[in-house]
């Protein structure tokens, strides 16, 4: 006898999505506000290849969370471009030339997706971030756009929080 599917898997069932535009993120020394957008999360694994006779398995090897791109609103007050050398310089001078420890550098950041009425629905902790490249935009008289600045981060690791 052929088994039914269950009406609840074929009718439509109301939800509520989360919005790509209903979001707030905390770096140390970055206001929020200035946070224009950002991707989330991205894990990788590496694949381990098991010889055998004449098959090959496959298992899971190392996790690796991929970079992380932030675009940030450069206003004149507060300098955007100001705060993220200061965070730059703490990984590298370039005056001087100097390097900086990485407990110095490294910075934890959490961010959080909001519902519609401005309750945090999931929330995640990037673990040891830092500024891996900076795009600091480009200008043009032939524009009225906003400028821009774009991070890459990478992190150690990231926590789904809930």
């Amino acid at each position: 006898m052929a088994q039914l599917v269950d009406a609840n898997d074929v009718m439509f069932t109301p939800f509520e999505p989360k919005l790509k535009h209903r979001y707030i993120m905390q770096i140390d020394g970055i206001p929020a506000y200035l946070i224009k957008a950002m991707a989330r999360p991205q894990i990788t694994f590496e694949e381990v290849k098991l010889e055998h006779m004449n098959v090959k398995r496959f298992v899971k090897g190392k996790g690796e969370w991929q970079q992380l791109q932030v675009t940030l609103y450069d206003p004149v007050v507060p300098s955007a471009s100001q705060a993220v050398m200061e965070w730059v310089r703490l990984s590298h001078e370039s005056v001087t030339g100097r390097d900086g420890y990485a407990d110095f550098y490294k910075k934890d950041i959490t961010f959080q997706v909001l519902g519609p009425v401005g309750d945090i629905v999931e929330e995640w902790k990037l673990k040891g971030a830092f500024i891996q490249s900076a795009n600091f935009g480009d200008l043009s008289f032939e524009s009225n756009d906003p400028v821009d600045i774009t991070l890459t981060l990478r992190y150690d690791y990231a926590i789904l929080q809930f």
